[in-house]
């Protein structure tokens, strides 16, 4: 990861927002790179902190933009070109969850970090009849969170923030998707409670 992160550093340097946002459709769509987005958010982060929201939210629309091109040819491609790329077992599992959930699984996965089997989904989305604007505001809000909490973490731990996202990325974001999962199921009892 250390050499892919190299290669990008001087693009991002060059463009900004706009190379952080072409570096997430990039992942999100046909070259995977794991972590390299979450990582640019942090390190840019440090290097501007006044910019970090502007970072994120172009990483989270680059981030949707590469996954409506992944949700599209799922659509096209149907069920053959899912199991040509993906174990039937595991598009079985993640099809029960889409299934079961809906919205609130697509936001999770776009939400979890590597190694989620984020495109398994996506394609699932396209497949399944997810609609295009439902879908879209799932990966926003999923990315979005994702990218605007680390972003925040930079800004307030600075060079630590970036150690620790490298070092325990995936534990972070569980923490915090358990966290958001507990207050919206909260949210969702109090409004069943409330009187009409």
């Amino acid at each position: 990861m250390d050499e892919l992160l190299a290669a990008v550093q001087p693009y991002v340097d060059r463009f900004g927002g706009v190379g952080m946002a072409v570096i997430a459709l990039l992942d999100c769509s046909f070259v995977s790179m794991p972590s390299v987005s979450d990582l640019l958010i942090v390190w840019q982060t440090i290097k501007t902190p006044e910019l970090w929201w502007y970072y994120a939210l172009m990483t989270t629309a680059g981030s949707v933009a590469g996954s409506m091109v992944v949700y599209f040819l799922g659509r096209k491609g149907g069920e053959a070109f899912l199991l040509k790329r993906f174990k039937a077992e595991h598009v079985a599992r993640a099809r029960r969850v889409v299934e079961r959930y809906g919205f609130w699984a697509l936001m999770a996965v776009a939400f979890a970090p590597p190694p989620a089997p984020y495109k398994i989904f996506v394609l699932l989305a396209g497949i399944g009849g997810v609609g295009p604007a439902t879908f879209a505001l799932a990966v926003a809000l999923g990315r979005g969170l994702r990218f605007l909490g680390e972003g925040w973490f930079a800004v307030m731990y600075g060079q630590e923030a970036a150690r620790l996202i490298r070092d325990h990325l995936t534990e972070a974001s569980l923490g915090l998707l358990a966290v958001t999962a507990m207050a919206s199921a909260v949210w969702m009892l109090w409004r069943r409670r409330r009187p009409a």
